[in-house]
């Protein structure tokens, strides 16, 4: 979604690596002079010390849908999990450098 709202623009982004998640992402930016997007709100205290700043274009909302059986509606801990992961997947996407 980036590289589709930079496109109009003019602008393209040149991608040197690719990593298996969010911490790896900022681990290589603040070692490097790379710039990593992540969500705002799941890398929090990892981003501390680092510089951040919202994407410079609109970018479109994307849908996370979670599903179980319902006879795990009434669970507790699996109540407590869904809340978790839709806490964290109402974060906003920041560049990081």
């Amino acid at each position: 979604p980036i590289d589709d709202a930079f496109e109009p623009l003019g602008l393209k982004r040149e991608i040197v690596t690719v990593v298996g998640g969010f911490s790896e992402a900022l681990a290589l930016a603040r070692a490097s002079d790379l710039i990593a997007s992540v969500p705002e709100r799941y890398t929090g205290n990892l981003r501390d010390g680092m510089y951040c700043f919202p994407l410079p274009v609109p970018l479109p909302e994307i849908t996370v849908s979670l599903l179980w059986h319902p006879r795990l509606d009434p669970d507790q801990a699996h109540r407590w999990l869904r809340g978790c992961v839709r806490d964290v997947c109402a974060g906003i996407t920041h560049w990081i450098s």
